[in-house]
């Protein structure tokens, strides 16, 4: 699914703003810095004079004008870094702020595009409206553990330990994610914890309901048209970092579905790309819904996390209504 010209000059005019930000921020740091310690101007424009002057050196064919250069600027960024500190500022308080440090907000490393890149793409291309919420909402900052008790307690710290361990150890080890259990127990929320996680490490992570996908995937599917377009979802969905289908079994459950989920969670088990499922059916009720090929891949190359408890969703609702 290719991006629209519309599209990718929206992108790239996000990353100018980006940028313009940036630079605006430097300056107006840099403008504090000049006003609370007027020495450090005064060293910068000695900077730009000594390069000017050993320049000129090294033209007229002085041999040892570089290393003087090299010496002096090394002396005064000595001088500036001790004024900062003497000042109360951190050693890196100029330096630019870069939403997304690897390609410095340009979108692009070496003429490539950056993974900040493609996961806008991501976003864009499927309306990933969900996962842009999550991130928002659900984190591991966020967690709370004051829902549960008992053997629901349990279940959800093993979770939670399971999913910090799954991020930890992304980019070594292939783990897959399989969250089953009562609704509104903190599957989906757990779920996002892990995309935030995976996004801000530079993933690429593709949020889908089952419906969505199933959805996505019928419509392009039948149409003779759409063949590429088609042929470029399913790289997508087989080589992204991460795929999460959230509510399996919400969609409309027949031959189709059941051949293109075995066909996904093959092919990206082949491809060792981690997944991330989550359920309200049962395990038995899993078998019974889909192929046994798929209860066994699940069964065999998923960690599987069983989380029960109260609907904390409707628990927050009535809360909010007796306010």
């Amino acid at each position: 699914m290719s991006l629209t010209n519309a599209q990718y000059d929206m992108i790239l005019h996000q990353y100018e703003m980006k940028q313009l930000k940036t630079r605006r921020e430097t300056e107006r740091r840099l403008a504090a810095i000049y006003e609370q310690i007027p020495l450090y101007r005064t060293l910068e424009d000695q900077v730009a004079s000594i390069s000017v002057e050993q320049g000129k050196k090294m033209l007229s064919g002085n041999e040892k004008a570089m290393e003087d250069l090299r010496d002096a600027l090394a002396e005064l960024s000595g001088r500036k870094a001790q004024l900062l500190e003497d000042a109360g500022f951190s050693p890196d308080y100029l330096q630019p702020v870069y939403e997304c440090p690897d390609c410095k907000d340009t979108g692009y490393i070496n003429g490539q595009k950056c993974h900040c890149f493609r996961q806008t793409m991501i976003t864009l291309l499927y309306e990933q409206s969900n996962i842009r919420e999550m991130l928002r909402t659900e984190n591991f900052d966020s967690l709370s553990y004051e829902y549960y008790d008992g053997e629901d307690l349990s279940r959800f710290k093993n979770a939670v330990r399971t999913c910090r361990n799954f991020t930890k150890n992304f980019n070594s080890d292939y783990h897959n994610l399989f969250f089953y259990g009562t609704v509104g127990t903190g599957k989906s929320f757990l779920s996002g914890c892990v995309a935030k996680e995976l996004i801000e490490s530079g993933h690429s992570v593709i949020y889908f309901s089952a419906t969505g996908l199933f959805d996505l995937l019928s419509k392009n599917s039948f149409d003779y048209k759409n063949r590429e377009e088609l042929r470029e979802i399913y790289a997508d969905l087989y080589q992204g970092d991460l795929l999460i289908i959230d509510d399996l079994g919400t969609e409309l459950t027949n031959q189709f579905v059941t051949s293109q989920l075995f066909a996904l969670l093959n092919e990206r088990h082949m491809g060792k790309k981690a997944t991330i499922i989550s359920t309200n059916l049962s395990l038995e009720e899993l078998r019974n819904r889909y192929s046994d090929r798929i209860f066994s891949r699940i069964t065999s190359h998923y960690e599987i996390c069983k989380l029960s408890g109260q609907d904390i969703r409707m628990y927050k609702k009535r809360l909010m209504n007796r306010k």
